[in-house]
């Protein structure tokens, strides 16, 4: 039998790893979408990163959590939650305003979120539904987490005890060491390709 030469090695191994990554992307984007329907993301977005601007959206933030958490703690999915978030959007930019010194914005939509690592959870790249608040020109640095379920400042046995997501979805974001940030950073490289690629066919 006919030996393979070494670029032909090396041809047939960077074959199979690529291969390995797109099916490893395929699978991850697909968990990542399932756990995405079921979290309302926050994002605030500081008006500059002046430790004043920086301050106040801390605040606001705080302002916000207090104002989102009894509203939410009846929802019963992350559906009935956005719906919820919806109706009090023009209170929350009130609240940004009057909490935060200046003119803000409080949108819902969906959005796209880097991979994020928390104390105790991590969560993918990818897009979510999100709260955005943005203070002024917003072009400060940010701060996201997840208001539904409530997650923001949560511990590991809070994630854990957390009923609105099923066991296989806690595992993957409380996963103990750096296994699961590297399948999440996967995931991100795997959407910045094919951002790349869709809009090359534009």
């Amino acid at each position: 039998m006919k030996k393979l030469s070494n670029s032909r090695r090396r041809e047939a191994a960077a074959l199979a790893w690529l291969c390995l990554a797109l099916l490893t992307g395929v699978w991850a984007r697909g968990r990542q979408a399932a756990l995405a329907e079921k979290l309302v993301r926050l994002h605030v977005i500081a008006v500059s990163d002046a430790p004043e601007d920086q301050a106040a959206k801390l605040r606001v933030r705080d302002a916000v959590l207090a104002e989102l958490a009894p509203a939410l703690e009846s929802a019963a999915d992350a559906q009935e939650a956005e719906k919820t978030v919806r109706t009090m959007l023009p209170r929350l930019r009130a609240l940004a305003e009057e909490i935060g010194g200046v003119p803000a914005r409080a949108e819902l939509g969906r959005e796209n979120y880097p991979t994020r690592v928390y104390d105790s959870f991590s969560l993918p790249a990818g897009r979510y539904t999100s709260l955005r608040i943005t203070l002024g020109e917003g072009a400060g640095h940010n701060w996201w987490c997840v208001v539904y379920p409530p997650l923001c400042g949560a511990d590991a046995r809070a994630v854990e005890e957390n009923e609105a997501l099923t066991d296989g979805e806690k595992a993957i974001i409380t996963e103990d060491g750096a296994g699961c940030v590297i399948r999440f950073r996967l995931l991100e490289w795997w959407g910045e390709l094919t951002n790349r690629l869709d809009k090359t066919e534009e």
